[in-house]
């Protein structure tokens, strides 16, 4: 997994490639702890995303309470992924654009 982190005024965007899983979860979560005290707001792109693992999706959860409930959107979900936030029932609780 690739992550690319980019700060525009109060907004940080992480741009992931590749899988979110049990192994590469933890580098998500560390690039999230450490831009959230930098930013307002967050965008996950997720357009490289083929795969989240069940570690991932509790990453991305985390990243919702890190930044605080509205101000972190997932973007360019890949269908298959959505499919698993869907079945999750994380849409209900989550920005996904």
């Amino acid at each position: 997994m690739n992550l690319n982190t980019t700060f525009e005024d109060k907004k940080c965007t992480i741009t992931i490639e590749g899988s979110i899983d049990t192994l590469t979860a933890r580098d998500l979560e560390q690039a999230v702890n450490e831009a959230a005290p930098n930013c307002e707001t967050m965008v996950l792109d997720m357009e490289k995303v083929d795969y989240i693992s069940s570690g991932g999706l509790r990453v991305v959860v985390g990243a919702n309470r890190t930044v605080g409930k509205g101000n972190l959107t997932l973007r360019n979900v890949a269908p298959n992924v959505l499919e698993i936030f869907r079945l999750t029932g994380f849409t209900k609780v989550l920005n996904i654009e």
